[in-house]
């Protein structure tokens, strides 16, 4: 069966899960949460175990058929997690999946995921496997026409009351891209609570700043550069920019390179890791940059600081908050100098506290 993505929710509500799922598109942020949604309806339909397998050049397609085969020792329920570089598989994986089909593991949940599928991809053996024993997912971007309406949506979903204009206005400043719109969207949340929203409040929050902005100090700080980060966010402590969004744009982005990271120590290739967290091409080559700066336990440090900014930003300890922050964005920077930087500007207790 054919399903929308916009269908999912009512789909998942109303019948028991199918034996096999699969997700197709170019669109990150509809791809990521439907495979989210399908992943949570599993967990609370009793489904604990979870096995993940990411399929690139050279993969061994024995693999999944030794997944379907293979027992629970607790007898649990479990989601196969396929995960798909390429939507050709070639013919070892379309026999695979297609020998899988012809008879599915009882209580296994097959979820694939995959670029987007061409015409002649869904004509395909495996494909059609797909349609006659469980249901394909294609995903569409949101297109211009439709953005208004798709944000205005998305903002009464978090508890917004967004007047008529805003979602128009919100919907040139992130020019189709929805991963930037839902950050804009938590950031209004965040700043302004649930409740209504008029045009004003939206353009004072999230007005073009085109000398600084925390995404811009975010980017500063990837790129090695702790001097221009430390002075964008003396910047964004002098404009007014609440210390609780520079830290939420901070922490993001070091949580997703924590993952990565860990991931790469255990032997992960870093393009498709950074696939799976949906970076932005165009954003890579800083990942990339941080990465290659950072070990996995830096990254875990780092996140414990944020933890402590967190506290200090909601007055549960006698730190500077902003202080905190500096040596945060220099610390993502890798530079020693950056680093002192802040530092000066602390006692030696609260460094040795850190």
């Amino acid at each position: 069966m054919h399903l929308h993505a916009e269908q999912l929710s009512e789909h998942l509500r109303k019948q028991s899960l199918l034996p096999v799922y699969l997700l197709s598109g170019d669109e990150p942020l509809q791809l990521l949460e439907a495979g989210d949604a399908l992943r949570d309806a599993a967990r609370n339909a009793g489904y604990s175990q979870r096995d993940v397998l990411e399929v690139g050049r050279g993969f061994d397609w024995s693999l999944l058929l030794e997944a379907a085969g293979s027992l629970s020792l607790f007898g649990d329920r479990r989601v196969i997690d396929l995960r798909l570089a390429s939507a050709r598989i070639g013919a070892d994986g379309s026999k695979a999946v297609v020998a899988y089909l012809a008879d599915p593991p009882p209580d296994t949940l097959l979820l694939i995921s995959a670029p987007k599928l061409d015409r002649s991809q869904l004509k395909t053996k495996w494909v059609k496997a797909v349609d006659a024993r469980g249901a394909l997912l294609r995903i569409w971007p949101v297109d211009g026409a439709r953005l208004p309406a798709w944000l205005a949506q998305r903002m009464r979903d978090k508890g917004l009351q967004p007047a008529p204009e805003v979602a128009g206005l919100l919907a040139e400043r992130v020019e189709g891209n929805l991963l930037a719109a839902v950050q804009e969207i938590d950031k209004l949340l965040l700043l302004n609570g649930p409740g209504p929203l008029d045009a004003d409040t939206l353009l004072d929050a999230v007005a073009d700043s085109a000398r600084f902005d925390v995404f811009g100090l975010v980017d500063a700080a990837l790129a090695g550069d702790p001097r221009r980060a430390l002075h964008m966010l003396e910047v964004l402590r002098a404009e007014g920019v609440a210390a609780a969004v520079v830290l939420w744009s901070l922490a993001r982005e070091i949580r997703v390179l924590g993952r990565v990271s860990s991931a790469l120590e255990a032997g992960g290739n870093l393009s498709r890791l950074l696939a799976a967290e949906h970076v932005w091409e165009k954003r890579r080559p800083l990942l990339e940059k941080a990465l290659r700066r950072l070990r996995a336990g830096q990254w875990r440090r780092l996140l414990l600081l944020c933890q402590q900014a967190d506290r200090a930003i909601k007055g549960r300890s006698g730190r500077d908050a902003w202080l905190l922050l500096g040596l945060i964005a220099s610390a993502l920077s890798g530079r020693p100098a950056g680093r002192r930087a802040v530092c000066h500007r602390l006692t030696s207790s609260q460094i040795d506290d850190m």
